[in-house]
């Protein structure tokens, strides 16, 4: 009895000392990890809104309605949101005048998971491109997402309803999607349209 209460008692003390150096590796770790990600985000914002000197919290922000916005416009496959908005921050410049929107979007379509990217869209509606942040697709085929030449189709574009060709040719709303990788070019490009349609909201005058 006297080993059981034992050995008790120093897997109890081993647990304890183990909770408290993960405690303390947290603590230590926290504040660099929220610094890296907080400028991995800066990043995003200004690759894909060059001409802005800053970016500031968009006022009465509201994720829920932001997502009903995209919702309603059948952006979800029956009950399961396909895409969502994440967040989204004005793009200034240095007299703090409004330049555009940048809106981070989350789509759930990925081959591989997740894919997390921020768009920037100016004032008048046309989209700058846009930033993967988290991707977790297939290398050499739904990675390629991240390469400018699939990337650059999304610059300059000013819609709201993009397509993807597998073949290419149509209009300059046509995608042409990465070879091999028409699930993770459809999760972008889907995500993107309700990037859009959510500043389009904006622009008219919708709410947060």
């Amino acid at each position: 009895m006297n080993k059981i209460v034992k050995d008790a008692l120093v897997l109890t003390l081993i647990t304890l000392i183990a909770g408290c150096a993960l405690g303390v590796v947290y603590e230590v770790t926290k504040e660099p990890i929220a610094e890296a990600s907080e400028k991995a985000k800066q990043e995003a914002y200004k690759e894909v809104f060059e001409t802005a000197d800053s970016f500031v919290d968009l006022e009465n922000f509201d994720a829920d309605k932001a997502n009903d916005i995209i919702s309603q416009k059948g952006y979800t496959d029956g009950t399961v949101t396909t895409c969502e908005v994440v967040n989204c921050v004005k793009a200034v410049d240095s007299s703090n005048n409004l330049l555009g929107y940048v809106v981070t979007m989350k789509s759930k379509a990925g081959y591989g998971g997740d894919l997390v990217f921020s768009m920037g869209i100016t004032k008048d509606g046309v989209l700058n491109g846009y930033s993967i942040t988290e991707i977790n697709e297939t290398p050499g085929l739904g990675m390629k997402a991240q390469d400018d030449k699939f990337k650059d189709q999304f610059k300059g574009i000013k819609a709201t309803t993009l397509e993807v060709s597998k073949t290419g040719g149509g209009d300059e709303n046509t995608i042409q999607a990465i070879s091999g990788a028409t699930i993770t070019s459809k999760a972008i490009t889907y995500a993107v349209d309700a990037g859009l349609l959510y500043v389009s909201s904006l622009l008219q005058g919708g709410a947060a």
